[in-house]
């Protein structure tokens, strides 16, 4: 085992249910120790996160206040890699939502337009806990009459204060099946944001590791992408299921030996 992640060069970490869980009421689980020793090694990381609700700076801001130290640049959300895809494929767009604020500041920040009513370019999904039939039922219209859909991931649970939530894939899932058509999907376990990080570091599949609590979407996602995985049972999945995962651990911080 230590030969193995002695090889590796980029360590991919999940968020919720690894270094905290609760998206309402955090609490801190770990990391601190095992982003210093990956310091100390001069190894490289992300944090690839699924969470749209927070802007990459409050998600930053709130790693810094539990004493974990990950970079700005090394924060990945859903949300900000959403806005950039759209940016790079399809330049300014404009959007109609169904998400919340911190989505909502990442497609402002390249650029693109949010409409309430009238048509627009994508139908842009994320976790929203204020959706009502009526957003969900215009933007089911929308994408009907010409609108793309494209979501910041599909995963059906988060970590909640009190465990497993329902997440954003089921939201998906209802405007899809409302549309005919189907969403362009960003985040874990599509592999291309695994794809988008590899591309950032400058490395090859073969020399990342991806560490997350969820099977199907941290280890599943890792493994359609053919990089390695570590699950953590500090959140929702106790068990690799059909997945064979570099190992096993109770909690992140528990990589430092491994090293």
């Amino acid at each position: 085992m230590k030969r193995i992640l002695a090889e590796k060069s980029l360590f991919l970490f999940d968020l919720d249910g690894v270094f905290y869980r609760g998206k309402e009421s955090r609490v801190k689980i770990g990391g601190t120790a095992a982003i210093q020793a990956l310091r100390e090694s001069g190894r490289r990381l992300f944090i690839l996160t699924n969470n749209s609700t927070d802007s990459s700076e409050t998600v930053h801001s709130r790693l810094r206040e539990f004493d974990i130290p990950v970079k700005r640049e090394e924060v990945l959300t859903s949300g900000l890699l959403t806005a950039e895809y759209l940016r790079q494929r399809h330049g300014k767009v404009s959007y109609f939502l169904v998400g919340e604020e911190g989505l909502d500041i990442e497609m402002k920040r390249f650029g693109h337009r949010r409409v309430s009513r009238e048509s627009a370019d994508f139908v842009v999904i994320g976790l929203d806990r204020s959706i009502t039939y009526e957003k969900l039922d215009h933007a089911a219209r929308l994408a009907r009459n010409g609108a793309r859909i494209i979501a910041t991931h599909s995963s059906r649970l988060y970590m909640y204060k009190t465990g497993p939530a329902m997440a954003t894939g089921p939201i998906v899932k209802a405007v899809e099946y409302g549309s005919g058509k189907r969403a362009q999907v960003i985040g874990k376990p599509s592999p291309l944001m695994f794809r988008i990080a590899l591309e950032r570091a400058g490395t090859r599949k073969e020399d990342a590791v991806m560490t997350g609590d969820q099977v199907d979407t941290d280890i599943a996602g890792a493994t359609r992408a053919g990089i390695d995985s570590i699950l953590v049972t500090s959140g929702i999945d106790k068990s690799p299921g059909r997945y064979t995962p570099l190992a096993v651990l109770s909690n992140v911080d528990d990589i430092v030996p491994l090293l």
